[in-house]
């Protein structure tokens, strides 16, 4: 009797952790690139004011 009680309750640990896990999985939404600026940096002060912070602006400083 025992046995059984553990293995129904294993049993349904796992389809519920399944479920759990496909439910997650469908209903994720996606995310937008570089919203709110989290792409690229934005340089706030000096000569390449208001310009995106790429390798060629960094590499003369």
């Amino acid at each position: 009797m025992r046995d059984t009680k553990h293995l129904e309750k294993h049993a349904n640990k796992v389809a519920s952790n399944a479920k759990e896990k496909v439910l997650f999985k469908h209903h994720r939404k996606a995310v937008e690139a570089g919203a709110n600026g989290t792409l690229d940096y934005t340089i706030k002060e000096g000569v390449n004011k208001n310009k995106i912070a790429n390798d060629k602006i960094l590499k003369n400083k």
